[in-house]
């Protein structure tokens, strides 16, 4: 499996995810009833340890509640519901200490192809957890795709409910290998007219099949997006990313002109960090 996108890049694709899920619901995905999704929330969690690993995406919902996104290959239903209870915890502990409230808690999990039927929870006598799948199997994402394809060729614009799809489409049901898919998909996400959407859409991809390609797949993916448009837009963003970092740790002993000097980031954008950090 992939060693994983890096620090930055990867809180620039998680960025465009945001804008991507932005005031939709899971609809799409049978799971009805569910409030729409606000924001994204960050995916670091207090108390986490050097051998641990974090809960792969969380947004806040409309109504004050939190989701919890997780995406597995396998269906080892004990193990992966004991890890999201540490997750859940964490998440109650970080609410609680920062704005003394408690935020309810969803816990959808996405399922790769690789999984055809699962269990929804766990039960521990006094204490359980549940979660709401979403099996990726029961979806043909070779006929997705093909309707998509035949969609951008026709100039028409693509649903939110299509974008999120193709999104997540190299886990879904297939006749060619995911790695295959992921370049398919990603060279479709391309055509898309609207800049932004591309963006977004191949933002998705990434973050979706991180944990689900090789090493040596995730090297060339690398590489080649470094080639295009798009590779370039999330590296440069990237690199603001990293610039901002920096100047929120050197403004806590210079001048915003200083800083703004250090490292290149206008004046009023190195205020505006400056103000967040107050």
């Amino acid at each position: 499996m992939s060693e994983g996108i890096s620090y930055h890049n990867k809180d620039v694709l998680f960025k465009f995810l945001s804008e991507l899920y932005k005031d939709t619901s899971l609809d799409a995905f049978g799971l009805q009833g569910m409030p729409k999704i606000k924001q994204l929330l960050p995916s670091n969690l207090p108390k986490v340890r050097a051998d641990e690993k974090r809960s792969d995406t969380q947004f806040l919902l409309e109504d004050g509640s939190i989701l919890m996104v997780e995406y597995e290959s396998n269906n080892a239903i004990t193990e992966n519901h004991i890890k999201y209870l540490d997750y859940a915890q964490r998440i109650l502990d970080r609410a609680y200490r920062e704005g003394k409230s408690i935020n309810p808690i969803h816990i959808v999990v996405i399922y790769t192809s690789d999984v055809a039927k699962v269990g929804e929870g766990l039960n521990a006598g006094d204490v359980g957890i549940q979660s709401k799948p979403i099996l990726l199997s029961e979806y043909n994402g070779d006929v997705i795709l093909e309707k998509i394809s035949d969609k951008i060729e026709r100039g028409e614009d693509l649903t939110q409910e299509e974008l999120m799809k193709l999104s997540i489409l190299p886990l879904m049901h297939s006749t060619k290998p995911r790695e295959e898919n992921v370049r398919n998909s990603v060279e479709l996400a391309k055509q898309i007219k609207d800049e932004r959407q591309q963006i977004q859409v191949i933002a998705g991809i990434l973050t979706a099949t991180d944990k689900f390609v090789s090493d040596e797949f995730a090297a060339i993916m690398r590489r080649w997006m470094g080639m295009t448009k798009v590779g370039r837009l999330i590296a440069e963003e990237a690199r603001k990313e990293k610039s901002r970092d920096i100047a929120r740790r050197l403004l806590k002993k210079m001048s915003s002109e200083e800083v703004a000097d250090v490292t290149g980031l206008d004046i009023d954008e190195v205020n505006e960090i400056e103000q967040e950090n107050e």
